[in-house]
């Protein structure tokens, strides 16, 4: 990890992971402000997920692991809001929360990548097989169900990929982010998708054959 620095935060209802896109209508005056801060900056901030309390307000408790977003798109609105597309650039971790004034701010620090598992491979094929198994499922239900789009080699950026096209909660896409190192991450999601595909087998969600 390096060193801490101050930044912007966002906390939200989801979670944002590297390399995934996230539109983002700001409409509070303190995220306002905060994005005409950003905008004339490096165009990054950081996004973390709620645990407890809501987007709106403030007073809410937030996890400590998160991700550098970074404004790809802004378009001021008429009424002085903004629509944004950002996409997730790296993970970081909360050091210490500063005080909500004018908008959140914490000191964070980079969380870097271990190096990727000899066998990294084989826990992506095992991944991306899981996903395949589930979306089927799914596809069983309802034929429109779209085919999957191609998943990268890189096992770090399939990691993410996966997480992001998988049908799994927020908490669960916490724990993703959370862990370190592609070939964990790649592992965690096998496991989740698999306990997924046996709870839709199990219950009424497919139709007969």
């Amino acid at each position: 990890m390096g060193e801490s620095r101050v930044m912007p935060m966002f906390p939200l209802g989801t979670v944002l992971l590297p390399h995934a896109l996230l539109p983002l209508h700001v409409f509070e005056p303190r995220y306002r402000t905060m994005t005409r801060q950003v905008l004339g900056s490096d165009g990054e901030f950081g996004v973390v997920l709620i645990e407890r309390g809501s987007e709106v307000g403030g007073g809410d408790v937030r996890f400590a692991v998160g991700t550098v977003a970074r404004i790809v798109r802004a378009q001021e609105l008429p009424d002085g809001g903004y629509a944004l597309a950002t996409v997730g650039v790296r993970r970081i971790r909360v050091a210490r929360w500063l005080p909500d004034d004018p908008f959140p701010q914490a000191e964070v620090v980079d969380l870097g990548e271990p190096p990727t598992a000899l066998d990294h491979e084989r826990l992506r094929a095992r991944a991306v097989t899981a996903l395949d198994a589930v979306c089927e499922l799914y596809r069983r239900a309802d034929p429109r169900v779209p085919a999957l789009p191609a998943i990268g080699d890189d096992a770090e950026r399939a990691s993410y990929e996966i997480a992001a096209l998988a049908p799994i909660g927020p908490l669960d896409a916490q724990r993703v982010l959370e862990t370190d190192g592609a070939g964990d991450r790649l592992a965690l999601l096998a496991e989740l998708l698999d306990d997924h595909a046996r709870v839709l087998l199990s219950g009424d969600f497919l139709p007969p054959e």
